[in-house]
């Protein structure tokens, strides 16, 4: 007798359903739902607004630690230039570790019930609700988690002085993205850089979803032959 499917119930609370999905997890992932109404998370009021963030929270709270990051270099010494050549170098970084995430870690493929649900959470959820406008940045408890180990990985080559210069350029670079990303789903560019990156966003989110992983630019994904191919798909309008 074979076992009849697992079906999601969308008007119940997501993350503890999908788990059970198991092999057709990835499936039913990657068809998504356009529609800026969210679908909920927990049936626990404080979890379920944890998982919720207004994109200008990210500027908010992070520019700040920019600032800081930038003066205490300066502070140790440094010159303007030099402090500038830091975020150069800084951002150049988040660049690849953006790329390197996404593609790695935010689109391994799941079949186990836990593995299931923590990718739902961290990202299978954004392609299966693409316009979730409060799903679309990072949460800053998980931004804070993931900074302790980008200063580590920061001061293996650089010196005291010049590890928060670095860093506060990649953490701009980090801003950057973010905001970059919500623009993309929620904006309506009409001219390049922008327009082109909007619809090659969207591409990877509504055509072909294993390439494309760039969000701020395409660079990595033409270094590292993930370039999808030019045609295009708007499904935000």
């Amino acid at each position: 007798m074979v076992a009849q499917a697992f079906t999601v119930d969308l008007d119940k609370p997501l993350v503890f359903q999908v788990g059970h999905l198991e092999e057709q997890y990835q499936d039913w992932v990657h068809q998504p739902i356009v529609s800026k109404e969210g679908p909920r998370f927990f049936a626990n009021d404080v979890l379920e607004f944890l998982t919720r963030t207004k994109w200008w929270a990210v500027p908010l709270i992070w520019l700040p630690v920019v600032c800081w990051c930038l003066n205490t270099s300066i502070q140790m010494g440094h010159t303007y230039p030099e402090v500038a050549l830091m975020v150069v170098v800084g951002m150049f970084i988040w660049t690849l570790i953006e790329y390197t995430l996404h593609r790695y870690l935010f689109h391994i493929d799941t079949k186990s019930y836990w593995t299931n649900t923590a990718h739902y959470l961290l990202h299978g959820c954004h392609h299966k609700h693409p316009m979730d406008g409060l799903r679309l940045v990072f949460p800053p408890t998980a931004a804070a988690i993931l900074c302790y180990p980008f200063w580590n990985l920061v001061k293996l080559f650089t010196t005291t002085s010049t590890t928060p210069g670095v860093f506060g350029g990649g953490l701009l670079g980090y801003v950057i993205y973010d905001c970059t990303h919500y623009y993309l789903h929620h904006g309506q560019p009409s001219s390049d850089p922008a327009k082109h990156l909007k619809k090659y966003h969207l591409n990877h989110h509504f055509r072909i979803q294993n390439k494309g992983f760039g969000i701020t630019s395409t660079l990595w994904d033409h270094v590292f032959g993930t370039l999808p191919s030019t045609k295009t798909v708007d499904k935000s309008s």
